[in-house]
């Protein structure tokens, strides 16, 4: 499906027996009462602050009212288009920060309003005071949403030779992403369960399992694809959405299956479908959030280089990757000893002999890789990005990992997407995970998803979580 969602829907015929448990009419009709309170508060989260403050400060109850409305409704766009901008789930990477972009789009999108509409003229504080309110009420709602029925979304399987088990897996072993895998038909089976899962019959039987158990999702993982997508069809009115399996590992989990992704798939999503987020953007937020890094902890880096110049030189140099897999130097404050790697190059461990006391505090809280900064200011890293790969590992990861050149389409980053979901690893298979949530990041990038991993990697910060 080349990286699209495609609306679908079926009909056909399989009877199996004791499928009572499954069907859900009175759970579709509360889901679809979620589902309009979930719209119902969306307005109401923007418009409730909105009205409360025009009702007091404008001359008429009928500008009150209509001022109200015309402000809900730019709020209410600028929002909608940072959530999609997000390029993901609320559960995935939170709703704080598309909230936060949303409200301050917003405000900018109504202050000509206020200044040109005599009628609706506001101040600068109260404008100021309703991007905060809606910020908070948007987020909180989105969040809320998040968590209740109205996300919960039910998952027919289809196939599970394919990746299909993997995804069972998966879905069971991730409680908070809202999926309930209900079924599935799979023409070779030779049980009743998978995983818990009832298998429902074969392909050909996919149109009466789609009418029977209304899933909002079906995932084709496996089988026969020119039947199942002729099966789903004929019932199209039905209205459920239809994805491949790294599609819906993109929407539910932040990531790709690696093992089920193809070369022209894999191009197709980061040409053909590829958001719009141009170079000169992304370099113009490389250097603000750059210089902006540099102020706040210039106070810092006399102290931490007086601190590592007692046990050797202060600034390590290193050969990275980086963009097309052109080498570079990077730089950090040394955290091991002089002679860490007299004996070669080798993966940092857990608790690594070789850190020095202070070296283990500085990356604890991240304080080493400050010195990247430079690095981002000179072009040679973005803020965020795939983290800079050694050349010594490259023969054994492009052996081990699938794909793992294809990271090299974009600048390395101080920190990425791999980083604050996947944390730091010390081998092939770890760094292919990381690839994963790389690849995630190549198709989705975006400001707003760039803020977020800043946000995160802020509460990483804090935390001092997944360092060696």
């Amino acid at each position: 499906m080349n990286g699209t969602i495609h609306e679908a829907v079926a009909d056909g015929g399989v009877v199996v027996a004791d499928r009572a448990a499954l069907r859900a009419p009175s759970r579709t009709l509360s889901y679809e009462s979620a589902v309009w309170i979930a719209r119902a508060g969306r307005f109401g989260a923007i418009w409730l602050p909105i009205w409360a403050v025009c009702a007091v400060q404008l001359p008429t109850q009928l500008t009150a009212v209509v001022a109200s409305l015309v402000l809900t409704g730019v709020w209410k766009a600028a929002l909608r288009r940072a959530y999609r901008d997000a390029s993901t789930t609320v559960w995935t990477i939170g709703a704080w920060v598309p909230g936060a972009v949303g409200a301050a789009t917003g405000a900018l999108l109504a202050l000509p309003l206020l200044v040109w509409v005599p009628a609706f003229r506001l101040s600068l504080t109260t404008l100021l005071e309703l991007t905060v309110e809606v910020f908070i009420a948007s987020s909180l709602w989105e969040t809320a949403v998040a968590n209740s029925l109205a996300a919960r979304r039910r998952v027919l399987l289809v196939g599970v030779g394919g990746g299909g088990s993997d995804l069972l897996e998966d879905v069971s072993l991730a409680p908070r992403v809202p999926f309930d895998v209900v079924g599935i038909v799979e023409d070779e089976r030779e049980t009743e369960l998978v995983a818990g899962v009832p298998v429902l019959g074969g392909i050909d039987g996919i149109p009466a399992v789609v009418e029977e158990l209304h899933p909002q999702i079906v995932v084709l993982a496996g089988g026969d694809r020119e039947q199942a997508l002729e099966g789903l069809v004929s019932v199209g009115h039905l209205g459920f959405s239809v994805v491949d399996l790294p599609e819906f590992y993109e929407y539910a989990f932040g990531r790709l299956p690696l093992r089920n992704l193809t070369a022209p798939w894999f191009l197709s999503i980061l040409h053909l479908y590829r958001r719009r987020y141009s170079r000169l953007a992304k370099r113009t937020f490389d250097v603000i959030v750059a210089c902006l890094g540099l102020l706040v902890v210039a106070p810092v880096l006399p102290v931490v280089a007086a601190l590592v110049r007692r046990s050797g030189p202060v600034v390590f140099r290193q050969v990275r990757l980086g963009e097309a897999g052109k080498p570079f130097t990077i730089y950090k404050f040394r955290t091991m000893r002089v002679d860490a790697e007299a004996n070669g190059a080798v993966w940092a461990s857990e608790h690594d002999p070789r850190i020095t006391p202070v070296g283990r505090f500085l990356r604890k809280t991240r304080l080493d890789e400050l010195p990247q900064l430079w690095n981002v200011l000179k072009g040679e890293m973005s803020i965020v990005g795939p983290r800079p790969e050694r050349p010594e590992f490259v023969a054994e990861l492009e052996a081990e990992v699938p794909f793992w050149g294809r990271r090299h389409l974009v600048k390395p980053g101080v920190t990425g997407w791999a980083q604050v979901r996947r944390g730091y690893t010390a081998d092939a298979a770890g760094t292919g995970d990381k690839l994963s949530y790389d690849l995630w990041y190549l198709r989705h990038r975006s400001l707003v998803v760039d803020l977020a991993i800043c946000v995160k990697t802020f509460s990483t910060l804090v935390t001092a979580s997944g360092a060696r």
